[in-house]
């Protein structure tokens, strides 16, 4: 009998150790592109310009022709994202609104806040 238990407790054991690795075989490769994926979504630029503290970030921003930028209100106060042409004029933007613009032509687009003139900004398209 004591033999029997210890046969059982050893083909356990097996099963246990099969089964892990027959769970990491199958989930590594599942891991590794998830892994891929996340490295390659942070090498990818943003064109997101965010409001904070009454200054536009990043101030200059560089972007392809056919790029959508997008503005994202962090202060506790409305502002507005206009340029200078009236190319391109937002709404009045709530704390964590957004507003986006898609860049159709190169240029040099300076903007400003409607509502503080002296936050700028600028957009060069090429």
């Amino acid at each position: 009998m004591q033999s029997l238990i210890s046969h059982l407790r050893f083909t356990a054991g097996r099963l246990a150790v099969g089964r892990a690795l027959v769970v990491a075989i199958l989930l590594g490769p599942v891991a590794g592109a998830m892994l891929a994926f996340a490295a390659v979504a942070a090498q990818e630029p943003t064109n997101v310009v965010t409001i904070d503290n009454f200054t536009f970030s990043p101030k200059d921003l560089t972007v392809a022709v056919g790029t959508t930028v997008k503005w994202v209100n962090h202060d506790d106060i409305p502002h507005t994202v206009v340029e200078k042409n009236t190319t391109f004029r937002s709404k009045a933007l709530d704390t964590d609104d957004s507003y986006s613009f898609t860049f159709t032509s190169a240029g040099s687009f300076d903007y400003f806040c409607g509502l503080h003139p002296h936050m700028v900004g600028k957009v060069i398209v090429q």
